[in-house]
């Protein structure tokens, strides 16, 4: 049996659902991930690093943001192993409670001035927890979208779970303006800053219930149903054929995540409303502007993954990288006017790039990688991108300002980035509405780049 003919035996009801489940169980996920880093800047470096002082305490909150990328890979191969040999579905269920899990406890973990040093250990061993399962979420998630998805609307089926990240973000930033606004001053820092974390756990029961009710993928089905063993251990499989083509890859993610994560990584949150800083922006206008800005970011998501579907993956991202590029040039310069409207219009321009560049990317991907290595393959090459951008992205910004006291070098970085990301989606061979079915596997492992034979 081929995708080919399973496809047409997919109801269009079903094929909601799966889009649906993996766009808010994706969004609940990255609302945990995503509230970590917000309070990183805001909060857990004044209440988690009591012993350090001003820029330091700063540096090493952020650094606890990227540390949990570190583990990413190790929640990739992990996954992406028993996604490949049991199914996407039983995957996303054991992250979605392991994520839930860590941050509710977060919102009950106790400060450094009650338990000392213990608090730090604690926090840095349930934001591990976090990246390990952040790492195996999304490879999972876009398979069950892009696997479902009609060969023709496979970027736009596949911007489901890629909104659910800017909808986390959303979702983060907006209840933490509520609770800023709720409990002001002294009483976020006493415990407002907690109630984010215990909702966690309402969320994850929501998700769970969502995510019952979604088949398994149909081309895992396929491949179970055919009793393959080509790929006994996908990891060695991938590293010793693909390794060039992972690397490439996951630079057009580091790309797209080393600009974002100036936003999501909580950055921007603490170096504009530090009342101490150049800027010194009141945190609830902060906190209203990236929330603004994820809307913008979460609806030209949506946009890159449809309008991929006809341009293809390729030219998406090369058009999303030109916007990213003169975003990242202008946004430390906007937001160091001190105007509250440059640093709206500075993040929402930026977030344009950024969903270009972020959109398309389940859908391309999917269309990467063989059937029997699929699963492996996105969550590993994801996990390793998140590392190369994202992961020390506002710790770097950080330490660039502390040690040049401009933000002239941070730009540097973001635009290279950008760059970077630009020339890796270029060497790429657009690989839109490729068969994705087990039985053109030889087709898959072939003709990535635009020097390459097809």
């Amino acid at each position: 049996m081929s995708h080919a003919t399973l496809a047409p035996t997919i109801s269009t009801g079903e094929r909601r659902r799966v889009v649906a489940a993996t766009t808010i169980g994706t969004a609940i996920e990255w609302y945990d991930y995503f509230l970590y880093a917000a309070v990183a800047g805001l909060v857990f470096n004044q209440l988690m690093f009591g012993p350090l002082e001003g820029g330091l305490a700063s540096i090493i909150s952020f650094l606890t943001v990227g540390l949990s990328f570190l583990f990413r890979p190790l929640g990739a191969f992990l996954a992406g192993h028993y996604a490949d040999r049991l199914g996407r579905r039983v995957v996303l269920m054991v992250t979605l409670f392991a994520m839930g899990g860590a941050t509710t406890l977060i919102g009950v973990l106790p400060t450094f001035d009650t338990i000392g040093v213990w608090a730090p250990i604690l926090l840095i061993l349930l934001r591990v927890i976090q990246g390990i399962s952040a790492g195996g979420e999304w490879g999972s998630a876009v398979l069950m979208a892009v696997e479902h998805a009609p060969d023709n609307k496979r970027g736009l089926f596949g911007a489901g779970p890629q909104v659910g990240v800017p909808a986390g973000l959303l979702l983060s930033s907006g209840v933490l303006s509520i609770m800023n606004y709720v409990a002001p001053n002294e009483a976020f820092m006493q415990w407002g800053w907690r109630v984010p974390f215990l909702l966690s756990f309402v969320l994850v029961l929501v998700g769970y219930f969502i995510r019952m009710g979604v088949e398994e993928s149909p081309v895992f089905e396929e491949i179970a149903e055919r009793g393959e063993e080509e790929a006994p251990n996908p990891v060695s499989v991938l590293f010793k054929k693909f390794l060039p083509l992972v690397i490439v890859a996951a630079l057009v993610f580091a790309g797209n995540g080393t600009v974002g994560y100036m936003t999501t990584g909580g950055y921007i949150q603490s170096y504009a409303s530090n009342p101490n800083g150049p800027v010194a922006l009141d945190r609830g206008d902060v906190l209203n502007a990236v929330t603004l800005s994820a809307f913008t970011w979460m609806l030209f998501t949506l946009l890159a993954g449809f309008i991929s579907d006809y341009i293809g993956r390729r030219t998406t991202y090369l058009i999303g990288f030109i916007i990213q590029a003169i975003g990242a040039a202008a946004l430390f310069p906007l937001v160091n006017t001190g105007s509250l409207g440059m640093l709206y219009g500075s993040l929402i321009f930026l977030t344009i790039g950024t969903g270009l560049t972020y959109g398309a990317q389940s859908a391309m991907y999917a269309e990467l990688f063989p059937a029997s290595i699929r699963a492996t393959g996105v969550s590993i090459t994801y996990a390793l991108g998140s590392i190369l951008g994202g992961a020390f992205a506002p710790m770097i910004a950080a330490a660039l300002v502390e040690a040049t006291g401009t933000t002239f070098a941070v730009t540097g970085y973001l635009v290279t980035a950008s760059v970077v990301g630009f020339v890796c989606a270029l060497i790429l061979r657009e690989r839109k509405g490729i068969p994705l079915g087990p039985e053109h596997e030889a087709e898959q492992a072939r003709g990535h780049f635009i020097f390459s034979k097809k």
